[in-house]
Order: structure tokens, then C-alpha cells, then sequence
């Protein structure tokens, strides 16, 4: 009886080193932090070679293509902080200046280095209504006859 208790519980131990492994190595590569612009540049060397996420707007005049390239730099800005970006890939319609933005990658001394599709941009305006339009509801109720 000893010996199948033994048995069962170093198969459930081995089960869950393997599982918590498993989950460590698989979390560790897709995770990301995710802090505005002013956060990261309060302390930036604290976050020099962590994958982050940064929250920020395109500065105005800031937005540069090397000629021939699909390589992009700008720079970001939240509460007056403001980090350097680049970017190899195609950017996406909304990207513009001024736009909200959030782009994935690494920070290092020379600036914020973007992933391959790493830049998310978003535009407000686009889907908020004018001002004095009504607000259209969708009907929530299937009508009788």
C-alpha cells in the first residue's frame, strides 16, 4: 500500500513541476507592462531591456520616414514626458500626429525600440458623434406584427 501511495504522489509531484514550468516559460515570453509615457521616463532606467507597453500620443512634428523605408521614428508624449521611437513595418491608417497610441517593444538609452507590429493607434474623433447629433440607439427589441 506504501508503494502505491509513493507512486501516485511523485507522479502528482512530477505533473506539477511540469505545469508550473510550462506556465512560467510560456508567461514569461508574452508578457508585457503596460505604463503611460510619464511613468517610464519618471525612472527610465529602471525600465532599460523590459518588454513593455507604452501609452502615449504622437508628438506633433515629430514623425520622420528614412526615404525608401519602411522605417519610421517619432516621438511620444504624455504629461510632458517624451520618449524616442522607432519603428521598422507599416504603420497603421490611424497613426498620425497628435493620435493616441500605444506601441510594444523595448527601452534602451538610444530610445524606445518598437516590435514588428507593435504600434496600435487609435483616433477618437473618428468615433465619437459630432457635436449636436443625436445619439442613434440600436433596436433592442424584435418588433411584432
Amino acid at each position: 500500500m506504501q508503494h502505491k501511495a509513493f507512486k501516485v504522489g511523485l507522479t502528482t509531484l512530477v505533473l506539477a513541476v511540469a505545469l508550473g514550468g510550462l506556465l512560467y516559460s510560456s508567461l514569461r515570453e508574452g508578457t508585457h507592462f503596460y505604463k503611460h509615457v510619464d511613468e517610464v521616463m519618471a525612472e527610465p532606467e529602471a525600465w532599460y531591456g523590459k518588454r513593455l507597453q507604452i501609452h502615449g500620443f504622437v508628438a506633433e512634428d515629430s514623425w520622420m520616414q528614412k526615404p525608401n523605408s519602411l522605417e519610421y521614428r517619432f516621438r511620444m508624449t504624455n504629461n510632458g514626458k517624451v520618449v524616442d521611437a522607432s519603428y521598422s513595418g507599416i504603420l497603421p491608417d490611424t497613426f498620425k500626429e497628435g493620435s493616441e497610441v500605444v506601441v510594444k517593444g523595448r527601452l534602451s538609452p538610444d530610445g524606445f525600440t518598437v516590435d514588428p507590429n507593435g504600434v496600435m493607434a487609435k483616433c477618437p474623433s473618428k468615433y465619437q458623434p459630432k457635436s449636436g447629433a443625436p445619439i442613434e440607439r440600436a433596436a433592442s427589441s424584435s418588433t411584432s406584427e
